[in-house]
C-alpha cells in the first residue's frame, strides 16, 4: 500500500521543524512538500540545520502545492492566516489540521473579542472537530478540520477533565501554568531576548491570555455546569515544556479517597496518559507525545490540586497533531509517536 503524502504549510518555525522530526519517521506517510514564503528555494536543512543529511527538500511557495497530490495537510501557520488557507481549500479532498487558534472556540464572535481579529471564514469553526483525542476522538474521526488545540490547554483541560464530568469540583478553578520559551515561537521578541529569560521568571498576560476562554470553553462541553477558569502563564527560562498546576475546591459530598480511581478509570486505554504517584517534571515528557497528570486532595485547604506535565513543542503541538492525523486514517494512535522522553 503506498504511503499517503503529507504536505507541511509553514517550515520555518518550532511546530513546522516538530513535524518534520516526528513524520520522517512514520511508517504510514512521506512528507510531499514543505512551504515557507520567506525561505523559497531554500533547503529545509538550510533553516534547521539539524536536518543535515536528514532532509534536504526544497521549501516551497504555498502556491506550488496547488501541482501536488496530497492526502493531509498540516497547517504551522501564525493565527489569522490559517484561516484564509482552510477558506481557500475547503474544497479539497485532503483534510486539514491547523495548529493555529483560528477555529479552536465556539464562535466567530468570540474569536474575535479574545484575538481582537475578524475571523473570515464562520463555517471553518462550525465544521472543525477539536483535536483532543483524549476527550473527543468519535468527533475528530472523519472530519475535514481539524483545530490542534493549544499547548496550554492541553495541559489544563487534560489534568481537569475527569473533574469536571464527575461533576466533582466547584465551578470556579484557578490554572497555574509555566512554559519553555518555544511557546513563544521563533521569532525573536523583547520578552523573549536571552538577557530577559535567563535567570529570570515571570507572569504574563494576567487575566488576558487567550488560552483562557479556550480551557473554558473546551471543559463546558464536558461538565454539568459552567465553569470559570482563572489562568495565569509564566515563562520559564528554558526551552520547552509546560508544568501547570491546577486548583479546584470539591463538592460538597464528593469522596475524595475515589481521586485516583476517577482518574485511573477515565483514562485507563489511554496511550498517552501517564498518572504518577508524584508530581511530574518537564524533562519526564521532553520530546514525547505524553501527558503525566498528578492529582491528590489537600485537607488543610479543602482543595484538589492537580498537576500535568506536557512537552509544549509535541503533546501541546506536532505530536498531537500526529495523533490526530493517525485517527483520521484509522491507524494505531500511536504510530510515529514512540519518542522516549529525553533526559537529562
Amino acid at each position: 500500500m503506498s504511503k499517503k503524502k503529507v504536505g507541511i504549510i509553514g517550515a520555518t518555525g518550532y511546530t513546522g521543524s516538530e513535524l518534520v522530526r516526528i513524520l520522517l519517521h512514520h511508517s504510514e506517510v512521506e512528507i510531499a512538500a514543505i512551504t515557507s514564503e520567506s525561505r523559497k528555494g531554500d533547503r529545509f536543512s538550510d533553516v534547521h540545520p539539524f536536518f543535515r543529511g536528514l532532509v534536504e527538500m526544497e521549501l516551497v511557495s504555498i502556491k506550488d502545492i496547488e501541482s501536488t497530490d496530497l492526502d493531509v495537510v498540516f497547517l504551522a501557520l501564525p493565527h489569522g492566516v490559517s484561516m484564509d488557507f482552510v477558506k481557500d481549500h475547503a474544497e479539497k479532498p485532503y483534510p486539514i489540521i491547523d495548529l493555529s487558534g483560528d477555529f479552536r472556540l465556539d464562535s466567530a464572535g468570540t474569536y474575535e473579542a479574545w484575538y481582537n481579529k475578524d475571523h473570515v471564514y464562520p463555517k471553518g469553526i462550525e465544521d472543525a472537530a477539536y483535536g483532543i483525542p483524549e476527550l473527543f476522538r468519535e468527533d475528530i474521526k472523519g472530519k475535514k478540520l481539524v483545530a490542534n488545540p493549544g499547548c496550554y490547554p492541553t495541559s489544563a483541560i487534560l489534568g481537569l477533565a475527569p473533574l469536571v464530568e464527575h461533576n466533582m469540583i466547584e465551578p470556579n478553578i484557578i490554572v497555574d501554568s509555566k512554559s519553555g520559551t518555544t511557546g513563544a515561537g521563533v521569532k525573536a521578541k523583547t520578552a523573549t531576548h536571552f538577557p530577559n529569560v535567563n535567570d529570570n521568571f515571570k507572569a504574563y498576560s494576567v487575566k488576558t491570555h487567550r488560552h483562557t476562554i479556550e480551557i473554558e470553553g473546551t471543559l463546558n462541553k464536558k461538565g454539568e455546569e459552567d465553569l470559570i477558569i482563572q489562568f495565569t502563564p509564566h515563562l520559564l527560562p528554558v526551552d520547552r515544556g509546560i508544568v501547570s498546576t491546577i486548583y479546584a475546591k470539591p463538592r460538597a459530598g464528593v469522596d475524595t479517597a475515589r481521586i485516583n480511581e476517577v482518574f485511573r478509570d477515565y483514562y485507563k486505554d489511554e496511550p498517552f496518559i501517564r498518572l504518577t504517584d508524584q508530581p511530574p517534571a518537564i524533562k519526564e515528557v521532553r520530546g514525547t507525545n505524553f501527558c503525566d497528570i498528578y492529582c491528590t486532595y489537600d485537607e488543610r485547604t479543602n482543595n484538589f490540586i492537580t498537576i500535568s506535565a506536557i512537552d509544549n513543542l509535541v503533546k501541546g503541538a506536532a505530536g498531537q497533531a500526529v495523533q490526530n492525523m493517525n485517527l483520521l486514517f484509522g491507524w494505531d494512535e500511536t504510530a510515529g509517536l514512540g519518542q522516549v522522553p529525553m533526559n537529562p
